[in-house]
């Protein structure tokens, strides 16, 4: 079985093959992974500082998770150390009218990241081949041409500098029913209870159809899909923490260089 896994171009991709409970043998309190989440986050505190500084690069995050898969859970965690004047967080929820009267990536192509930023997508351009599909939204001809919309895009946005990780928070359906009868027994989470959330379990099975050619589809050399197991929360902070870092290290933004001469400065 399979854990976390970065999505080989090409794979044939079946969630019954990731174990959403995973942990790498870890346990939530160990020392160890205290010291690498803390290790990982504060890495990204300064590689996110130079990328702002440099301004010639940037980077999209995109989170896509059945409901209560722990997107917001995921963004408060892994990005609380970041210079919110650096990010940017967009949540996709359904279409507006004015939305509707345009091709289904206009809403998103305005949100991704400028040169310096970090764009973070809770939900995203792929709900228009998950709810969409699902949800019977619009005919198979339509969403069925989305996934090469969508692949032309994202490399579209990479030949512009911007790199792209997409993170699939894969829970259980268990979980799921867990964390929706938290939402109904805890009045400070009625607000995040939504009826519809019923309607899409109902449909558990249709998802995880869509949800798997999404991954199979869409998971390209430039714009990876990476398979996270999100029971745990604990875990999948960590491996999302140290996915980003990663990814920024590599990056390796730069601190522009000044266009003074600091020795010939002196402040009176």
């Amino acid at each position: 079985m399979e854990h976390f896994t970065k999505v080989t171009p090409g794979t044939q991709v079946s969630l019954q093959d990731h174990d959403p409970r995973f942990r790498d043998g870890l346990r939530k309190n160990d020392d160890v992974v205290r010291e690498r989440r803390e290790a990982a986050l504060e890495e990204m505190r300064v590689l996110q500082e130079r990328l702002y500084a440099e301004g010639r690069q940037s980077l999209l995050i995109v989170l896509q998770a059945t409901d209560t898969g722990g997107k917001d859970g995921t963004i408060k965690h892994v990005m609380r150390g970041l210079n919110p004047s650096g990010v940017c967080v967009t949540g996709f929820k359904q279409p507006t009218a004015k939305e509707l009267g345009h091709d289904f990536l206009w809403r998103v192509h305005k949100r991704t990241p400028e040169r310096g930023m970090i764009a973070v997508f809770n939900r995203s351009h792929y709900e228009d081949v998950l709810v969409v599909r699902v949800r019977k939204l619009a005919p198979k001809r339509i969403w069925e041409r989305r996934y090469e919309h969508i692949n032309a895009f994202e490399e579209l946005l990479t030949e512009c500098d911007t790199r792209i990780l997409k993170f699939f928070l894969h829970i259980s359906k268990d979980e799921q029913k867990e964390r929706l009868q938290r939402r109904i027994d805890d009045p400070a989470r009625h607000w995040k209870f939504d009826e519809g959330d019923l309607y899409d379990r109902r449909h558990w099975d249709n998802y995880v159809e869509a949800y798997e050619e999404m991954l199979t589809r869409c998971s390209t050399g430039v714009a990876p899909w990476y398979i996270i197991p999100a029971d745990r929360k604990w875990f999948r902070n960590l491996i999302v923490a140290e996915i980003v870092t990663a990814a920024l290290r590599e990056m390796d933004p730069q601190y522009p260089e000044p266009h003074f001469d600091p020795k010939e400065m002196t402040i009176p």
